[in-house]
């Protein structure tokens, strides 16, 4: 199969379908969380809701004709070379945020996780961008988009400065389990790239969700069986339905991430759904708040920040900025 020529997708759709799929993320993150306490193992959760993802995106390639038809073209991408064999496994950059999460979530808190991860994720996909790794090409990182993704991670501190506690008093301790979650926000930017460069040769998404989800089922399995070496849960698997709905949050913000990476760029697609998870995050907190904890201002605020320093990151290079229109307005 050859490369679709896909129409151009406009900036603003693009960044509202990022928004979208970015707030599908901390709905997943509810669900596996409370997953996990009921099975008392939060790799079991992770390993059950790539399960449940995996068999989502194999339903959907068996019930669509575009499906079946770029399942069938998986071989021949092989053969011919169409992009690097290993970009298969960028599923396994997922497993590994996934088990950073259980290993140090408890340690930094879910703020100082974020924060890093978050700022990892940026940088990752600025060298992507840069460098010309992911599907779009390269794509100029342009003063205002640095300026915009600063203004972003401030943002992000902002929103979940009510979390960080003690945590900004014992910096030092934090230091080397932080670099758990940054390199995972690293790989993060990699894997848009990788998942949208299969999605741009094959036209659709599902042949690169499904191997996502493929690889981060195997290394998440692999993970559980050297977890069991030495843990044994007592939890039993619960009966509420909505506990196994994190595989169909994941393939919503992978399959939408992968696709916009050839339009929007790497950078600009990661902005929208960090915004957008800052969003989902507010939405979850008002409706399903953990442990009696409600809406903080901060994060509003933070919230509303995020979605300025998008609308910033997507100016393009060369477009007049409004004052530069009404300056020329008034000659």
């Amino acid at each position: 199969m050859t490369t679709s020529t896909a129409t151009r997708l406009p900036v603003p759709l693009g960044l509202l379908m990022a928004v979208i799929a970015g707030m599908a993320m901390p709905a997943q993150g509810r669900v596996n969380g409370q997953l996990g306490d009921t099975l008392g193992d939060g790799v079991l959760a992770a390993l059950i809701s790539f399960g449940v993802g995996l068999v989502i995106i194999l339903a959907i390639a068996a019930a669509l004709p575009a499906g079946r038809r770029s399942v069938a073209a998986i071989p021949a991408a092989f053969r011919t070379r169409a992009f690097p064999w290993w970009y298969v496994f960028a599923g396994a950059f997922g497993a590994y945020f996934v088990i950073t999460q259980g290993l140090v979530v408890g340690v930094l808190g879910i703020a100082v996780f974020t924060v890093a991860n978050v700022t990892g994720q940026t940088i990752g996909s600025m060298i992507v961008d840069g460098t010309g790794f992911g599907p779009g090409g390269r794509r100029p990182i342009t003063g205002l988009r640095v300026i915009a993704t600063v203004i972003m991670l401030g943002a992000v501190v902002w929103a979940v400065s009510p979390q960080l506690g003690d945590a900004v008093a014992h910096p030092a301790a934090l230091l080397l389990p932080m670099i758990l979650p940054f390199v995972g926000g690293i790989l993060n930017g990699f894997q848009t790239a990788m998942n949208g460069t299969q999605t741009k040769h094959y036209g659709v998404f599902i042949p690169a969700t499904l191997f996502n989800f493929a690889a981060g089922t195997v290394a998440l399995a692999v993970a559980l069986g050297v977890e069991r070496l030495w843990h044994h849960p007592t939890g039993e698997l619960p009966h509420q339905w909505w506990l196994y709905t994190g595989g169909l949050f994941g393939v919503i913000f992978i399959s939408m991430a992968s696709y916009l990476a050839r339009h929007l760029g790497v950078l600009l697609t990661s902005l929208g759904m960090i915004a957008g998870q800052l969003m989902g995050s507010l939405v979850m907190d008002a409706l399903w708040p953990v442990a009696g904890k409600g809406v903080h201002l901060a994060t509003v605020l933070g919230s509303l920040l995020a979605i300025a320093a998008v609308a910033l990151a997507s100016v393009q290079p060369g477009a007049s900025m409004p004052w530069d229109r009404s300056r020329t307005r008034m000659r």
